[in-house]
Parts: structure tokens; C-alpha cells; sequence
């Protein structure tokens, strides 16, 4: 056996293709495949779940997010290699449903279906199979499960919720169809991107800043819900703006901030917002009737600081439909499981680190200076010495340099099966007492 990202495991092709068989015979009742089961078992040195603790098995088995590209030169072909392997699953006759009694699978549990479980994470190599089958969810199933989360996008807890529920559940043959659908997807970026670039893949809701073909950055991020989706678009940054203005929409003044002046005619002032007429003069909020029909036809554009949409940042690449990148006050929608929240614009977790990588070719502009700049809350556009290309992809399938093989939800309904989108959101959720709608 050899190592792969911290655990014990088969070559990949081998194991998945003996999995398959062994599943499908084991499933049909072949009796060679029963004796490798009672073989395993009844092997002397199995016990009881608490004594199977493998604290290395759980702990490494997370590790499967690491510095190789989506977009990286392996990636087509470990794709292909992927599709093979699962061809090979398909053609077995799949894996099987995990469908607890209604107890809940974590670890010290002992269930039925934890034999159903051990068996459908060993057909895709998340489980060795000298872990054997049985009712006991132990460490070494912990940490299967882990990685077989952190594979799939979700919370690596180790905990069968919904959503993991879910996806186990998927059969083989739709997720070869996925693999197959973001194959063609690769194929189109395998040309040359630039020793430099930014990639952010929208279903999975992050972004990766590339360089000499390795991830230097990666930042979770909050992408355009399926009713505003964020678009699917080849550009480049040419600019970054810190302690940036940020001028309301028309549709957020007559949806939002029109309501909520009725309401409170000390909204504007509260959240630094000012009103500018056609000649850039400003204009006083109690001059204006907040109960007219329309909304008045001035720019609303809130001051930097604290409290401003884009928070300390925003990030502007060529594109025709006034999208950008840019920073939060509302860090939390960074911990949500579906951050699928936004109206288009991409928000950025740790933003100053990849504002570091984009300017770090631009004179004047390290580190040290952009966090002085966004301290003295001056409003400073920087445009890049050298223009960084930028990717908005759709990848949904995929499998890296590693060779692990990656999903994630089809949160735009691209990808032709319905029971891909598992985390499609249909509104807009904000936290607790936030005073502008999401970007």
C-alpha cells in the first residue's frame, strides 16, 4: 500500500475497480465474496467500535483540499482517469443506498446501516477495505466519512446530516454523467491561462489565485443566488480599490433604502450614505418626500468605512455586467454551508491576502502599505502594473494533480440531473441586523 494525502491507500484505479466487483458480488449473495466478508469480520483482531480507534485515520483524512489548480495540466487527464473508474463502478452495478433507520450515523453508533455506509465508501476508496464491514461506526468510518465531506464541499464533521445523506445517495451513473458534463468544461481550459491567474468557481464558492501552476492563495467566497447568478465570464483585474464608495443600485434604492427611509428618516446618516444630484453636488435627505411615488432620481453612495458594502475592498475586472470582487462586514456568510446569496458580485474571505498577490508587481504597494492605506480610510484606486487574468468558471466535477476526485452541487441546474442542486437556495438570507442588502 502506499501513501495519498495522509492515509492508507490502494492505487486508485485497482482499488476502485476490485471495490466495484467485490460490492457487486457481495450484494448478490456470491459466495466468494462472503467468505472474504466472514474473513474479515471474524478477523481475531476486530473488536467492538471502541476498539477500533485509529486517531491518524480521523485526523488526516480530511486532506484533500491541497495547492493543485483546478484548471491545473493533470487535470484533464486524472478526469478521464476518474470516468474510467467510475464506468468500471456503473457497469457493477453502483453502490449502495445509505438509508439510516432513524438513528443518527456518527461515530459510536452501531447500526444496520452502517454496513451499507462502510461499503459504499470503500467502492470509491474513502475506506480501506481492511477496515472490513460491520454494524460499528468507528474511527476508521469517521474519518471515511471526513474525507468523503470534504470530496464533496460539505462540513467535514463526520456526521451523516442531509446534505451528506444526500449526496452518498447519488448513483454512480449520474455522477459519471457530471464527470463526464465537466470533462467537455476542462477540455476549454486546457489552453494557457498565464503563469499568473484567478480562478473562481462558482458552485463551489471559492476562489484559487494561481501562480507557476500552483495555488498561492485560496478564499472561500460568496457567489449570485440562482435567481441572480453570478456570470460565467473570461476577463482581467485591472484594478483595486481600497476604502472603496459604494453607489447603491436603482433596484436596492426603490426596493430597500426608500422603505426603510419611511421608516427611520436617519437611515442615510446612520450607514454613511450620501446623495449625490447629476452635477455632483450633494443633496440634503430631508429636502427629498420619501413617500413620492418614485424613488428620487440621485446617486446613493455610502462613504468608505466600516459599515460599507464592500467593507475594506473591491476588486474590478472588464466585464459588461458591473460585477466585481470586494470584501464583507458580514463575515459570517463565510461559515454558511450555501453561499449562494449574493446579487452577482463574488465576495471575498481574507481579502488583503489576495489583494497582496494582485498588487504585489505594482511599485509602492505591499503589504505594509495597504494595510496603513485601509487604516487611514482613504479612498484609493490602484490600478495593476500588469493586468491578472481572471476565470469564472462552472465546474462542478473534477479531479486534480492528486487524483482525488472532487464534487459539488449544481447550484445553477447546469449539470442536467435534479438531484445534483442539493444546496440550491431559493432566496436571499443576511444576517442579523445587516443594513444593506448583499452584493
Amino acid at each position: 500500500m502506499s501513501k495519498k494525502n495522509g492515509i492508507d491507500a490502494f492505487s486508485r484505479r485497482s482499488f476502485l475497480a476490485s471495490a466495484a466487483a467485490f460490492g457487486a458480488a457481495a450484494w448478490a449473495g456470491g459466495a466468494s465474496a462472503q467468505d472474504a466478508l466472514d474473513e474479515i469480520i471474524n478477523a481475531p483482531r476486530r473488536g467492538l467500535w471502541d476498539d477500533q480507534f485509529d486517531a491518524k485515520a480521523s485526523r488526516s483524512a480530511t486532506a484533500v483540499v491541497s495547492n493543485n489548480p483546478i484548471f491545473g495540466i493533470d487535470t484533464f487527464a486524472n478526469t478521464q482517469a476518474a470516468i474510467g473508474q467510475y464506468q468500471q463502478i456503473a457497469s457493477a452495478g453502483g453502490w449502495p443506498q445509505v438509508n439510516p433507520a432513524g438513528a443518527r450515523l456518527e461515530m459510536g453508533v452501531s447500526d444496520p446501516a452502517v454496513q451499507a455506509l462502510r461499503q459504499r465508501l470503500m467502492i470509491v476508496g474513502d475506506l480501506p477495505r481492511s477496515a472490513g464491514i460491520s454494524n460499528s461506526f468507528d474511527s476508521y468510518v469517521d474519518g471515511a466519512v471526513k474525507r468523503f465531506q470534504a470530496r464533496h464541499g460539505l462540513p467535514a464533521d463526520g456526521v451523516l446530516g442531509e446534505y451528506s445523506l444526500k449526496a452518498l445517495n447519488i448513483s454512480a451513473d449520474v455522477r459519471l454523467q457530471q464527470l463526464n458534463t465537466n470533462l467537455v468544461r476542462l477540455q476549454s481550459m486546457s489552453g494557457d491561462l498565464g503563469n499568473r491567474y484567478v480562478l473562481v468557481n462558482i458552485p463551489a464558492a471559492y476562489i484559487e489565485a494561481v501562480e507557476n501552476g500552483r495555488v498561492a492563495t485560496r478564499h472561500t467566497a460568496v457567489v449570485g443566488r440562482i435567481s441572480r447568478p453570478t456570470h460565467i465570464i473570461n476577463s482581467k483585474i485591472y484594478e483595486v480599490i481600497l476604502n472603496p464608495y459604494w453607489t447603491s443600485p436603482r433596484s436596492i434604492v426603490e426596493k430597500d433604502i426608500v422603505p426603510l427611509m419611511r421608516k427611520d428618516p436617519e437611515y442615510l446618516k446612520k450607514n454613511s450614505i450620501r446623495l449625490i444630484d447629476g452635477s455632483g453636488n450633494e443633496v440634503a435627505p430631508e429636502t427629498i418626500d420619501w413617500n413620492a411615488e418614485k424613488a428620487p432620481n440621485l446617486t446613493f453612495r455610502q462613504d468608505p468605512g466600516k459599515t460599507n458594502a464592500m467593507a475594506s475592498t473591491k476588486i474590478n475586472f472588464h466585464n459588461p455586467n458591473n460585477e466585481y470582487m470586494h470584501d464583507t462586514p458580514q463575515q459570517g456568510l463565510f461559515n454558511k454551508l450555501a453561499r449562494f446569496e449574493s446579487s452577482g458580485c463574488v465576495r471575498v474571505q481574507n481579502v488583503r491576502d489576495l489583494t497582496t498577490w494582485l498588487l504585489r508587481d505594482t511599485p509602492g504597494w505591499s503589504r505594509q502599505q495597504i494595510e496603513a492605506t485601509i487604516r487611514a480610510g482613504q479612498n484609493s484606486p490602484i490600478k495593476l502594473a500588469v493586468e491578472v487574468p481572471v476565470y469564472f468558471k462552472y465546474i462542478t466535477a473534477w479531479a486534480a494533480k492528486d487524483g482525488v476526485v472532487q464534487f459539488r452541487d449544481d447550484i445553477y441546474q447546469m449539470d442536467g440531473a435534479q438531484e445534483l442542486a442539493l444546496q440550491t437556495t431559493t432566496g436571499i438570507e443576511q444576517d442579523a441586523g445587516s443594513v444593506l442588502p448583499p452584493q
